[in-house]
């Protein structure tokens, strides 16, 4: 492929990503706005019950100052959000007044990125792994055993696996705990007391994300193992006497798990929107839960906060399997 081409390639799908980008934060601008309620007049009535006292029309425009007022010009709010944004700035939050929203954000990020950032790589590690395996060997006693036990795993939906784990390991036989991501009395830090108590508040979670996922990586990759084990590369490889490892890692797995890895790219871009769930049900204090409590407290610069975050990482995923794509299959930069 010429140099030029190749350049206009990138700068095409360069700018289509920017668009996304923009059109993105212009909705997370203007969806939040069109929700009932005033973040202003939502705060001083929180410091009104806090302080027991009544406050006069100067509070309310010192916070508006600060939150924004509902009845301003649209367009003058929208520049004042984007000049935001260039400063790296996302706001106050409503519910946790004056904590920084980058702040709240910085906080609860670490706990997601180590719950369902480390159980999506295991859970496509398993699953990849299994079903090159299973589709090596179709029609085996370990594929006919393991392909309908996943595709049954993989039709239940995660939150009932999640409330019935949480139920039996638990509250009946409380080995678990219910809620929380690690003990309220211990100090946060390194200390070997706080990371085990970490391992315990994270490992039902964990382990029922990593039941409910990796059956979908193991049925993509058992079915295209199937499909490219009959191609004349792999039949030619057998043919030279290869070792049946070698053939199953170098040729068949190696070219059946594109689309897995395409898809495990946008996995990654969904592990913060992806944690909503499994948060809620366990309480766990990441990117997931904190949206779930501003959503509750109607927190919008929260919650603005939280979608940016989710939009520029499932931005960045696709980009990163686009190029991919386009790296090891020239017929797309072609037609790019």
């Amino acid at each position: 492929m010429p140099v030029a081409r190749r350049w206009r390639f990138v700068v095409r799908r360069l700018g289509f990503y920017l668009v996304a980008l923009w059109s993105a934060i212009t909705l997370n601008f203007f969806l939040p706005r069109l929700m009932p309620g005033d973040p202003s007049a939502a705060i001083v009535d929180k410091l009104q019950r806090v302080s027991g006292q009544q406050l006069g029309p100067e509070a309310l425009r010192s916070v508006q100052n600060i939150f924004g007022e509902p009845s301003a010009n649209l367009g003058r709010q929208y520049l004042d959000y984007l000049a935001q944004l260039a400063r790296f700035d996302l706001g106050i939050s409503v519910s946790n007044f004056p904590m920084p929203v980058s702040e709240l954000v910085r906080q609860g990020l670490p706990w997601t990125l180590l719950l369902v950032g480390s159980t999506t790589v295991l859970a496509f590690l398993l699953g990849t792994g299994l079903g090159a395996l299973a589709g090596w060997r179709a029609g085996s006693r370990f594929d006919t055993v393991i392909s309908p036990l996943v595709t049954f795993v993989s039709a239940v939906p995660y939150f009932w696996t999640a409330l019935i784990a949480l139920w039996v390991f638990g509250f009946s036989l409380g080995w678990f705990p219910l809620s929380g991501g690690y003990d309220a009395d211990l100090e946060v830090g390194f200390s070997p007391g706080f990371l085990l108590s970490v391992l315990r508040y994270g490992a039902l979670p964990a382990a029922t994300i990593l039941f409910s996922a990796f059956g979908g990586w193991l049925l993509g990759m058992r079915n295209m193992t199937v499909t490219t084990v009959r191609e004349d590369y792999v039949l030619l490889a057998q043919a030279k006497g290869l070792s049946e490892k070698r053939v199953l890692l170098r040729y068949a797995a190696r070219n059946a798990m594109l689309p897995n890895f395409t898809g495990f790219a946008l996995a990654l871009g969904h592990v913060i929107g992806g944690a909503l769930l499994t948060e809620i049900v366990f309480s766990y204090p990441g990117i997931g839960y904190l949206l779930f409590t501003a959503l509750q407290q109607r927190d919008y610069p929260v919650m603005q906060g939280v979608f940016l975050l989710i939009t520029l990482t499932v931005l960045l995923a696709n980009l990163l399997a686009d190029s991919v794509y386009a790296l090891l299959d020239p017929r797309i930069r072609e037609g790019g």
